[in-house]
């Protein structure tokens, strides 16, 4: 066999692994990493598939791997290009709208009023912010300061977060929904008309070496039950560290009962601006049933590694009525189940602060 005949194989053999791996259970980071780079993946494997023809032996049973290989990660993005089913039909002229703006900061970009001119320009109604620290806090403090209701939590870890809301705010906290020292943020709020929602702010922890994903995944499964109260309306925004199609990702809408606006429109890359062959999806926003978007996209760079993100959305439900995709609801046994393992988690985080006290 000559060394490209073995490279090939060797090739072959491992990116086939990469696409199968992401399907096992497991919650070891050298298995959920994989379930980011996916176009990255597609396109090695397109590249070798058409190199196989160059050996003399051609090796059908690996050319059948490979393209099997191929199809599924194709499978796996198609939904997230404008080929796939949009869940979401914008609707720009909608009433009762509000504006949100998130944002990874990357803890050590000095970059400041980049961020802070966007914030004056797009002038939303919640700024949602991540990996702040006291300097950011500091930087950010003058255009925030017309913001009645704040939460600040510097941390110099990566994982400080910022939270401004300029609407009827009943309730903003930074909490812990793991043990793992990540904090979320959970706000009661109320739309320009009056009507209650909710929303979750997360930046969980990236399946790197050290941080397998099973907290991460207890977090998310948490995160997206515990906002839901009765039919109250919830948005979920921030740093996923995890791809729109990433199985973290799809327990989360799925459990939650989310839509994605990202959906048949576009991958919307946001990680890593400074690569645009490494880029990945892994700033994520998702919005109930009972909310439409009026508006959704990407940012310019304000010198961070992640591009921030501007939505627009309408808590009219005669809107959201008309513009949302109805989504397979729950069974009720599945209900059940998550119920339990919620009550379960929230015991196992009680226990917790009452060790910390």
């Amino acid at each position: 066999m000559s060394l490209f005949e073995l490279l090939f194989a060797a090739g072959a053999i491992v990116l086939c692994l990469v696409t199968v791996l992401p399907e096992m259970r497991e919650t070891s980071w050298v298995i959920r990493m994989f379930d980011i780079p996916r176009l990255q993946i597609s396109a090695l494997l397109a590249v070798l598939i058409p190199l196989g023809g160059l050996l003399e032996n051609p090796p059908y049973v690996l050319w059948a791997m490979l393209a099997a290989a191929l199809a599924w990660q194709i499978a796996k993005i198609l939904p997230f290009t404008p080929l796939g089913h949009t869940e979401i039909a914008l609707t720009p002229d909608a009433p009762d709208t509000l504006k949100m703006l998130v944002s990874n900061v990357l803890l050590e970009n000095d970059q400041h009023g980049a961020l802070a001119d966007l914030i004056r320009d797009e002038d939303p109604d919640i700024v949602f912010l991540m990996e702040i620290d006291d300097v950011w806090s500091r930087a950010m403090a003058p255009v925030l300061r017309d913001y009645p209701h704040r939460v600040d939590l510097p941390k110099d870890n990566y994982y400080g977060l910022t939270f401004a809301s300029r609407l009827d705010t009943l309730d903003a906290r930074a909490v812990y929904l793991s043990d793992d020292d990540t904090p979320a943020l959970l706000a009661r709020m109320k739309s320009p008309c009056g009507r209650d929602f909710h929303f979750v702010g997360l930046h969980p922890r990236p399946p790197i070496p050290g941080n397998d994903t099973d907290l991460r995944d207890e977090q998310i499964i948490y995160s997206a039950r515990f906002a839901r109260d009765k039919d109250v309306p919830v948005i979920a925004a921030g740093d996923f560290n995890a791809a729109a199609w990433g199985r973290a990702s799809r327990r989360f809408k799925y459990i939650g009962e989310f839509l994605d606006p990202r959906r048949g429109r576009g991958l919307f890359p946001s990680f890593d601006v400074r690569s645009r062959v490494l880029r990945c999806p892994i700033d994520q926003i998702y919005v109930t049933q009972q909310i439409a978007v009026a508006d959704f996209r990407r940012g310019p760079d304000i010198g961070s590694d992640h591009f921030p993100f501007i939505a627009t959305v309408s808590l009219d439900p005669a809107t959201a009525h008309r513009a949302n995709r109805p989504q397979k609801p729950l069974s009720e046994p599945l209900r059940e189940e998550l119920t339990r393992k919620t009550d379960a988690y929230a015991r196992h985080l009680e226990q917790i602060c009452r060790s910390d006290d």
